[in-house]
C-alpha cells in the first residue's frame, strides 16, 4: 500500500495555499479546449486534424474514460453482450468510439448528447459502433443523465410507445431517486415509497440558527471530484463547490498545537503500519480472513515499537480514529484481508463541500418524481406475478417489479419481511457485511472564532478507548451561510454517544473547544443552536454506512446487488456497490445501474409475450374506477368531494383526489344545501335528472389543502378560485386523471380496501 491517505480520510498535508471556491467545470478545461464550444467547431476541427493530433485526442479521451471506470484496452462484460462477435474479437474501434462519446458528453453535461451529433464527428464506417456505444452508455447511465431542465423525469417526446412496466421504489435516498428518475425517462411507471417525512435518507441537510444555515447531519463531503456523478449534478444546477483545504492542525486537549515534527513522524509511522498490514495479509494468505485490521495493526505497532511515548500514542490514536471514521466501524471489526478492497476504484481529485448543502441535489432529483412519504414498508411479497408491498397501517401497493434501496442496517434488523425469504447467499451477505456508525454534533455560532483559513482541525484524546470522541471538526462557514462547526464521533465512541443526553454531549464539545481556544485568548461563545445525530437509533437506517467486516469480502457487495425472483425484485444502495461503497456517489451510481437492469428486464418480458404483458399491465386504471372511489368520500362539502390514500384520512400530509361536480353549462350555479341520507332518498325526480347531467373534474390534492378549501366559506365559486389561483392546482377530466394519477388512484383503492378489512375485523371482534 502506498503512503497516500487511506480511502475517504481527509487529506492532511503540512501546508497549502488558501483556495477559492472550487468549480468542477475546471476539471474539464483541457477537454473543452479541444472539443470547442459548439458542435460545428468540433466538426471543423476534426476535419483538419493531423494524424498526430487525432492520436493525441484519442489518448486524452481514453484517459477520461479510464477516470470514469472504463478499461483502456478492453471491453466491459456488458459491452461484449451488445456487440457482434467480430467487434468483440477486435474491439479497438468500438473502444475509441465509446471513449469519444464519454468525453464529448462530459465536456458539457448540461445538455443531452444525441446520437446524431456523435455521427457528425465520426466516420460513417463506424455508424454501427456509434449506435451500439451510444445506446449502451445512455441506458447504463454513463451519459445523458442528471437533473437539468434538459433531463426531466419523463420520457423524451420522440420516445417509442411501448407497454409500460410498473416499478415500486422503496426509499427516497440518492439510490432510489436516481433510479426512479432514470426509469421515468425510460418510459416506465414509477412510484417511490419513503418511510420518512422527507427525501434524502442518510443525506440530510438541516437548517439551523436565525439565518437558517445549511448543516449536513448525514453525508457531507463529495469524496473525489474527478468523474464523480455528483459533480455532474452540481454543474447542471450551477452550484459552486468548495475544495476542502488540506491543512488540518491537531491540538492537544490543553490547546497546544501538535508540533510539525511529531505530526509528520506519526503520520509516516501510521501509513507505514498500513503498508506492513498489507504485507502481513499477503504473507498470511487465507489465515488473514479471520483477523481484524485492529489486531493486525496493534501487533505490528508492538513489533516495531511504534508510538512508545504517551504523546506519540495520542497522535497515533487520532489517526486510528480517523481510519474508523473513514469506514464507519471499529478497527476490531474491519477485515484485515479486505477492508480496503475498493481503494483501487477511488475517485481522484479534490474533496469538496457543496454550497448550500447536499439537499440541493436531493431536491433536484425529486423534481417530477412521484414520492409518497411516511410509508414504512413492512412486507415485500415477490414472485413471477410481480411484487406486492405492504406498508405500516396495512396499505398495499402492487407492481410488476420493485427496487429495494433501504440501508444495509435495515436489512440486518429484519424489520422488513420478505415472502418468500431472500436466498441463502443474500442473507449470508447481509449478515457478514458490517454496518457501522458515525455521529455528529452540529453547532451554529454567532460568529467564526476559529481559523477561517482551514476547513478541518483535530483534537487528541488522552484515553485510547475514547479516541473517536470529537476527534475531528469540520468548518462549513464557507458554504453554509453561517458560522457552522460539526464535531465527529467515530468508533466505539459513536456507540456510547447515543446513550448520552444531548445537553451533556454539547457541554463536552464546548469544553474541548474552550480548551483549544481559551489559552489563545479566544472566547468561545455558546452556540445559537445545535443538533446531535442518532443514526444508530434511527429505524430507517440503523447505522451510517457499510464496511467489510471480518469474514466478509467485496464479493458480498456483489451478492447484495443481485436481483431475485427472476428479476422482479432488485436492490440498490451504497452497500450494493463494490467499487464505491460508503459514499454518496456510490449510492447514486447503484441507482443508475439498477435502472438499466430493470429496463432490460421489462424489455425482455415485452419481447417474450407482448400481448399478455400489455393486457396485464395496462397503463390506465379500469373504467369506472373513479366513480367507485367517490361512493363513500372521506370529506365532502358543497360540490367538492375528497378521498385520501392514508389509513388516517385526517392526516394533513395525506395525498388524495378531489372531485368537483359541475353543471352541464360549466357554471357553478346555486346548489341546494347538503342533505342527509333520508332526505336524499326523497329528492325530487326532476332534480335527480338534473344531477345526472352534471359532470366531474378531478385533481390531486393534500388533506391540508382540502381543509383550506373547507375553511374558505360556503361559496363554491370562491373555493374554485382559491383552488386554481392561490393553490395553483390543475383540474383534469376523467381520462387525463387516470393517465396522470394512476399510482395515486391505485394507492387510494388499496387504502379503501384496507380500511374495510379493518372495520370488518373490529365488528367481528366486538
Amino acid at each position: 500500500m502506498s503512503t497516500s491517505p487511506p480511502s475517504r480520510r481527509p487529506p492532511r498535508r503540512a501546508a497549502s495555499a488558501r483556495a477559492a471556491s472550487y468549480d468542477e467545470s475546471l476539471v474539464d478545461s483541457a477537454l473543452q479546449a479541444y472539443l470547442g464550444n459548439s458542435p460545428s467547431r468540433r466538426i471543423r476541427r476534426l476535419r483538419r486534424l493531423s494524424p498526430e493530433e487525432r492520436q493525441k485526442e484519442t489518448e486524452t479521451e481514453a484517459l477520461i474514460a479510464l477516470s470514469l471506470g472504463f478499461p483502456i484496452d478492453e471491453l466491459l462484460p456488458a459491452e461484449e453482450a451488445i456487440l457482434a462477435a467480430s467487434d468483440v474479437a477486435a474491439p479497438n474501434d468500438y473502444i475509441v468510439v465509446r471513449n469519444h462519446i464519454l468525453a464529448s458528453w462530459r465536456a458539457d453535461p448540461r445538455v443531452p448528447l444525441p446520437r446524431a451529433r456523435v455521427l457528425e464527428t465520426v466516420a460513417a464506417t463506424y455508424d454501427h459502433l456509434v449506435a451500439a456505444a451510444h445506446g449502451f452508455l445512455s441506458r447504463e447511465g454513463h451519459v445523458n443523465f442528471g437533473v437539468s431542465a434538459a433531463f426531466p423525469a419523463s420520457p423524451p417526446p420522440d420516445a417509442p410507445e411501448v407497454p409500460a412496466a410498473s416499478v415500486l421504489v422503496i426509499g427516497a435516498g440518492l439510490a432510489g431517486l436516481a433510479a426512479a428518475r432514470q426509469l421515468l425517462r425510460f418510459g416506465l411507471r414509477v412510484l417511490v415509497l419513503e418511510g420518512r417525512a422527507r427525501p434524502g435518507g442518510r443525506v440530510y441537510t438541516s437548517r439551523l440558527g436565525e439565518g437558517q444555515a445549511a448543516v449536513e447531519l448525514g453525508g457531507s463531503v463529495i469524496t473525489g471530484i474527478h468523474a464523480n456523478p455528483l459533480g455532474v449534478l452540481a454543474r447542471q444546477l450551477g452550484i459552486p463547490l468548495h475544495k476542502v483545504r488540506d491543512r488540518c492542525p491537531l491540538y492537544h486537549p490543553d490547546g497546544r498545537t501538535v508540533g510539525t515534527r511529531l505530526d509528520r513522524v506519526i503520520d509516516l509511522a501510521f501509513n507505514t503500519l498500513l503498508d506492513h498490514a498489507t504485507r502481513l495479509r499477503e504473507a498470511l494468505k487465507e489465515a488473514a480472513e479471520g483477523i481484524s485490521l485492529g489486531e493486525g495493526i496493534e501487533r505490528l505497532r508492538r513489533l516495531y515499537s511504534v508510538a512508545k511515548s504517551e504523546e506519540e500514542r495520542e497522535v497515533l490514536d487520532w489517526h486510528l480514529a480517523n481510519l474508523e471514521f473513514s469506514n464507519a466501524g471499529c478497527l476490531s471489526e474491519l477485515s484485515l484481508a479486505h477492508w480496503d478492497q475498493d481503494d483501487q476504484f477511488e475517485m481522484g481529485g479534490d474533496h469538496c463541500f457543496l454550497a448550500g448543502g447536499n439537499s440541493r441535489l436531493v431536491h433536484a432529483l425529486c423534481d417530477g418524481v412521484p414520492v409518497l412519504y411516511e410509508k414504512t414498508v413492512k412486507r415485500i411479497e415477490h414472485g413471477e406475478d410481480g411484487v406486492s408491498i405492504t406498508v405500516e397501517g396495512g396499505q398495499v401497493f402492487q407492481a410488476d417489479m420493485a427496487l429495494c434501496t433501504v440501508p444495509l442496517g435495515v436489512l440486518k434488523s429484519g424489520s422488513i419481511e420478505f415472502d418468500p425469504v431472500l436466498p441463502y447467499n443474500k442473507l449470508g451477505a447481509i449478515q457478514r457485511l458490517g454496518f457501522g456508525l458515525l455521529n455528529k454534533v452540529a453547532m451554529v455560532f454567532p460568529s467564526v472564532f476559529w481559523d477561517e483559513d482551514i476547513d478541518t482541525f483535530g483534537c487528541l484524546n488522552k484515553e485510547s478507548s475514547k479516541r473517536g470522541e470529537f476527534f475531528l471538526f469540520y468548518s462549513y462557514h464557507t458554504v453554509s451561510g453561517g458560522a457552522v462547526l460539526i464535531a465527529l464521533v467515530a468508533g466505539e465512541a459513536a456507540l456510547e454517544f447515543e446513550k448520552v443526553h444531548p445537553v451533556v454531549t454539547l457541554h463536552r464539545v464546548l469544553a474541548i473547544l474552550r480548551g483549544i481556544y481559551g489559552p489563545k485568548g479566544v472566547a468561545v461563545p455558546d452556540p445559537i443552536q445545535s443538533a446531535c445525530t442518532r443514526w444508530g437509533s434511527d429505524p430507517f437506517c440503523c447505522g451510517s454506512y457499510s464496511h467489510i467486516r471480518v469474514g466478509s469480502s467485496g464479493t458480498d457487495y456483489d451478492i447484495l446487488a443481485e436481483s431475485v425472483s427472476d428479476d422482479h425484485l432488485f436492490f440498490a444502495g451504497e452497500a450494493t456497490n463494490r467499487a464505491y461503497p460508503a459514499t454518496m456517489h456510490g449510492a447514486l451510481l447503484s441507482g443508475l445501474r439498477e435502472a438499466s437492469r430493470i429496463v432490460r428486464a421489462s424489455e425482455s418480458r415485452v419481447s417474450s409475450d407482448p400481448k399478455k404483458y400489455a393486457l396485464q399491465r395496462s397503463p390506465r386504471p379500469t373504467d369506472g374506477i373513479l366513480e367507485d372511489l367517490f361512493t363513500e368520500p372521506d370529506l365532502e362539502f358543497g360540490r367538492f368531494a375528497f378521498v385520501f390514500s392514508s389509513m388516517t384520512p385526517d392526516d394533513p400530509q395525506s395525498l388524495g383526489l378531489l372531485r368537483i361536480t359541475l353543471d352541464e353549462h360549466l357554471l357553478l350555479g346555486p346548489r341546494r344545501p347538503d342533505l342527509s341520507g333520508d332526505q336524499k332518498d326523497q329528492e325530487p325526480a326532476a332534480e335527480k335528472a338534473a344531477n345526472q347531467e352534471a359532470f366531474h373534474l378531478y385533481a390531486a390534492i393534500s388533506r391540508e389543502q382540502a381543509d383550506q378549501l373547507q375553511l374558505a366559506g360556503d361559496d363554491d365559486q370562491a373555493r374554485l378560485g382559491l383552488l386554481c389561483k392561490d393553490l395553483s392546482i390543475k383540474l383534469m377530466g376523467y381520462d387525463s386523471t387516470c393517465d396522470a394519477d394512476n399510482s395515486l388512484i391505485l394507492s387510494i383503492v388499496s387504502t379503501q380496501k384496507a380500511r374495510k378489512r379493518l372495520q370488518s375485523a373490529k365488528k367481528f371482534r366486538s
